[in-house]
């Protein structure tokens, strides 16, 4: 679990620091991802064409945390990692409770790195 846990840090890191080359290395080259707006990219070209003009430009000053709360193995080779995303303000206050709720399906490569294949991100909304 350790090492599923590293890959969401790793998000983390790569989001905070904008970074699409650090995003994207995260990713099965066949993967594919819904964003909180529900955008579909498929495969890898995609993903990395919509992170390319996204991630760096984005101008929000806080900081989003990252936190598996849940890991669930489908098969020894395959997780659903469910994910707390916290969106802070610059000052480092949560952001109005604004949250996000990810899930990772992710798979084990035969060099024993875990890898994002199938992702959706969805968007929490208060009441």
């Amino acid at each position: 679990m350790a090492a599923i846990e590293q890959v969401v840090a790793a998000v983390e890191r790569a989001q905070h620091a904008k970074d699409p080359d650090a995003f994207l290395a995260l990713f099965h080259p066949e993967a594919l991802w819904t964003t909180a707006h529900g955008k579909v990219l498929l495969g890898l070209d995609a993903i990395a064409e919509f992170t390319r003009a996204v991630l760096p430009a984005a101008t929000w000053d806080g900081r989003v945390t990252y936190e598996p709360v849940h890991i669930q193995f489908l098969r020894p080779d395959v997780a659903a990692v469910k994910v707390r995303q916290v969106y802070h303000s610059a000052s480092g206050d949560a952001d109005g409770g604004s949250e996000g709720a990810p899930l990772y399906v992710m798979t084990r490569q035969d060099d024993g790195r875990w890898l994002l294949h199938a992702c959706q991100n969805t968007r929490v909304l208060t009441d």
